[in-house]
């Protein structure tokens, strides 16, 4: 692999145009990091991802195959993307009507929020933090922090942890002991109990 940028390993067979990438990123084959594009320290973008110029990708975000990454989308640190994820960015887009980024709708990913295997996200939504969205869900509206979502559109199933273990009624994790507490519509950690 070579470098780009001090401390970023690209591949041979990928492309990292973007100068604003973190130390010990890793840009996968037939990846492709356009300029504008700002990326994290120790990112993952893995084989045939693309991430677009204005989309923003914090540290330790992981990209999974097939990802697509549009203008207008964030992401915070520690976000899991997973394959072939896929972001919108325009409500109403013609081919033959070029609309400048002003026009475009900005999407939050919020940190430690997992994004499953062929999810869809309509842009002008806010994923809350360490949310996760099954495999499949396609996202029409915001999602709560810690709140599990699946389904088309995704609603909400139940709650997450922060170690991404499904949580039971008493919204403490059966694997890590981390106990949770309603916040507005999400959960938010309220301490540790112990492990079961």
């Amino acid at each position: 692999m070579t470098g780009t940028t001090t401390g970023v390993r690209v591949h041979p067979q990928g492309l990292c145009e973007s100068t604003d990438v973190g130390e010990g990123t890793r840009v996968w084959a037939f990846a492709h990091v356009l300029p504008g594009a700002r990326v994290g320290r120790d990112c993952n973008i893995c084989d045939c991802a693309f991430v677009e110029d204005g989309a923003v990708l914090g540290d330790n975000v992981t990209v999974k195959n097939g990802t697509l990454v549009f203008s207008g989308v964030t992401c915070e640190d520690d976000v899991f993307l997973g394959p072939n994820v896929l972001f919108t960015n325009d409500l109403r887009p013609r081919a033959a009507i070029k609309r400048g980024p002003e026009a475009l709708l900005p999407t939050v990913v919020r940190r430690g929020a997992t994004l499953g295997a062929g999810s869809v996200v309509v842009c002008g939504t806010e994923i809350g933090e360490h949310a996760f969205a099954a495999a499949g869900a396609v996202v029409t509206r915001s999602v709560p922090a810690h709140a599990f979502v699946a389904g088309n559109p995704a609603r909400v199933k139940g709650w997450v942890c922060v170690c991404g273990e499904r949580l039971g009624e008493d919204l403490v994790c059966p694997d890590c002991g981390t106990a949770h507490e309603r916040a507005g519509e999400g959960l938010r950690v309220s301490g540790r109990r112990g492990r079961r």
